[in-house]
């Protein structure tokens, strides 16, 4: 949780945020996606529930939204804010996580701010709130990525069709099936994620999900 470090600390982990960053794009990585979602360092400093600061990072909307702006900006001046995006996930309760009622107009702020940058892209995870999605696209003029957990086959594609996103993600299902594209292009049956291997560390749940051609 964001603890209350001096300035000097502060600026430590934004300059730890663009070092690793610059590596990125020097190992081949075409660009870099921001992890400001899941409960992560940068969602903590959304919530009042894990963000206790009394200094400009924390209380007020602004300041509980700064530390991701800082980031974005940080990391977009190191590569360039055509290789710098950002994922967000409103309304995530893991881990003690609590956004509060500000949580949708903490977005809405967020996102408007984000805007200005010129970022790639735009990752949510989207958990619900459709009229904070809608405003949340209207606020965004760049690419959207949109992932719905738990979306129904019959509805891929359905936020591209409706101008709401440029881009689905589909994360379980595309690791639960490593032939996706095939299975949804044939309309054969997908193999179902199993959650309880998931960070095990070995084959089980990444590398060993049957494939169209081993049933």
């Amino acid at each position: 949780m964001p603890s209350q470090p001096g300035k000097t600390g502060r600026s430590q982990t934004i300059s730890d945020f663009r070092f690793a960053a610059r590596r990125a794009i020097e190992a081949g990585a075409d660009g870099v996606e921001i992890h400001g979602a899941n409960a992560y360092l940068i969602q903590q400093f959304f919530v009042p529930s894990a963000n206790t600061r009394t200094d400009e990072y924390g209380g007020s909307i602004e300041n509980r939204t700064r530390f991701a702006i800082e980031v974005a900006k940080a990391i977009a001046e190191e590569i360039g804010a055509d290789r710098t995006a950002i994922r967000l996930s409103p309304g995530t309760a893991m881990w003690g996580i609590d956004e509060g009622v500000e949580g949708p107009d903490l977005y809405q702020y967020l996102v408007a701010e984000l805007n200005k940058l010129g970022l790639a892209y735009l990752h949510i995870m989207h958990l619900g709130n459709e009229p904070l999605l809608a405003d949340m696209r209207k606020l965004w003029k760049q690419a959207l990525i949109l992932n719905r957990p738990g979306r129904p086959r019959e509805q891929i594609g359905a936020d591209i069709d409706s101008g709401l996103a440029e881009l689905d993600a589909y994360g379980q299902m595309v690791l639960a099936n490593p032939d996706f594209v095939e299975r949804i292009r044939t309309h054969a049956p997908l193999n179902e994620a199993d959650r309880n291997t998931f960070f095990g560390g070995t084959a089980q749940g990444y590398t060993d999900y049957p494939t169209l051609a081993l049933r």
